[in-house]
């Protein structure tokens, strides 16, 4: 498993879909981060050829359609992964503290 460098906020939103689930198709990946194809299948690979996923296609002849290739993080990539995605989750998560940008009748400032 090689050490992944910098991590993008979305390679930690793609790590925390691959937490959530023991094995997921790549296309659920891309709806639950909300980023485009172009960006999370280039993730999935980068994490795949660094050891920290395996990826199989489908072997289910019973479904239509297309082929579906499902990603897993691997368990030495858990506690790794964990902790990209509290990392990335505290960058940003505005502090408690930080006053709410708030206009003086109540309504939010759009500024």
């Amino acid at each position: 498993m090689e050490n992944l460098g910098r991590v993008t906020p979305a390679t930690a939103l793609v790590l925390e879909a691959l937490l959530a689930a023991e094995s997921v198709w790549g296309l659920q990946i891309v709806k639950d981060v909300g980023k485009k194809p172009g960006t999370v299948y280039p993730i999935l690979d980068r994490l795949e050829a660094a050891g920290w996923v395996q990826g199989e296609w489908d072997s289910t002849e019973e479904r239509r359609g297309p082929r579906r290739r499902y990603y897993r993080l691997v368990a030495e990539a858990r506690p790794l992964a964990n902790e990209y995605v509290k990392v990335q989750l505290a960058k940003v998560s505005p502090p408690a503290s930080r006053p709410s940008p708030a206009m003086s009748d109540g309504q939010w400032c759009g500024a």
